[in-house]
């Protein structure tokens, strides 16, 4: 299993995504002092999710399944970066997290096994209940204490 996820990854990183992205560039906030009043250094990738050619109809709904926060009314899905000062190294932290995030889509979550409360756990449990409850009627006001 984990041999075939592997080689699904390695096929994933095999198709060039890239001619499909649109970036658009934005004034970025944060350190730079003058430096980031002049230039845009945030980047923004742009991927239509409907409209890809490299992810079959499958892909597309698992993708659009896992990530459907991120995607508007057009099917636009939509990263963002301003960590660096630079805009090449945002526009690469943005392919990277793009790629990352395509195959988080794409693998299989494990399904969650219940299992039971053990018995030594629930007596723990009800045992601390009783002590908070007996605190809490310790100190409530008793007519006949003033007695």
């Amino acid at each position: 299993m984990k041999l075939i996820l592997h080689f699904y990854t390695m096929n994933l990183k095999r198709r060039n995504f890239e001619s499909e992205f649109k970036f658009r560039t934005s004034r970025s906030s944060g350190a730079g002092g003058q430096h980031v009043n002049t230039t845009e250094t945030k980047v923004e990738l742009v991927f239509d999710v409907d409209a890809s050619a490299l992810l079959s109809e499958e892909e597309k709904e698992k993708f659009a399944k896992k990530w459907s926060n991120r995607i508007n009314d057009e099917g636009e899905f939509k990263i963002r970066s301003s960590q660096y000062r630079s805009q090449s190294s945002n526009k690469e932290h943005v392919i990277k997290k793009f790629y990352l995030m395509v195959e988080k889509a794409m693998t299989m979550e494990k399904k969650r096994i219940a299992t039971k409360v053990p018995a030594a756990v629930k007596a723990d449990i009800l045992k601390n209940k009783k002590l908070h409850s007996k605190k809490k009627t310790e100190r409530k006001f008793n007519p006949k204490d003033l007695l």
